[in-house]
């Protein structure tokens, strides 16, 4: 497998004000998020959202949420993006809340899976409730993790594509 290094250059510039969050969604997006920290970036604000009480402890994250405690029970979504999403509804109204005040979102995922797949795009959708620019960033499946995978991140992608002002993929 080719292995890439991304380097993160933090420049200084002037945002006028803007407020900018970026949130993980999922284990891939929560390492993201990690990775950020990791290299010192620490001008906007950095959350990780997940079903996963355990992977939310071992976050470095300074703004961390829980979605969907009765739906998951902290037990995750297990690939399955309709718990994912179950999950996140049941948290919306704490979503919103989290990024009121933000001109601009950054929601990071990994699709393919429960959380990422299946919560990023009414993150993304709670992001434009607030009236936040809203820009995902999300990876999709390698070919060897199968086709199923493959399927969940196609599903997903196009969820997130109605939902979000911009979106990457990488």
């Amino acid at each position: 497998m080719e292995e890439f290094e991304i380097d993160i250059v933090e420049t200084k510039c002037h945002t006028n004000g803007a407020k900018i969050k970026a949130i993980g969604v999922g284990g891939g997006g929560g390492n993201m998020i990690n990775h950020m920290i990791q290299e010192g970036i620490h001008s906007i604000d950095l959350i990780v959202a997940n079903t996963d009480a355990q992977a939310l402890d071992s976050s470095l994250a300074p703004y961390k949420m829980q979605l969907g405690i009765n739906a998951t029970r902290g037990l995750g979504a297990g690939m399955v993006p309709d718990k994912g999403r179950e999950a996140a509804l049941e948290s919306f109204e704490d979503i919103k809340e989290m990024l009121e005040g933000s001109d601009i979102v950054f929601i990071s995922a990994g699709l393919g899976g429960g959380t990422g797949t299946g919560a990023a795009p009414i993150i993304a959708q709670a992001a434009k409730e607030i009236g936040a620019l809203t820009v995902s960033i999300v990876t999709s499946p390698f070919k060897f993790e199968g086709r199923k995978r493959t399927k969940l991140a196609k599903e997903g992608l196009e969820e997130l594509k109605r939902e979000s002002d911009s979106i990457i993929v990488v």
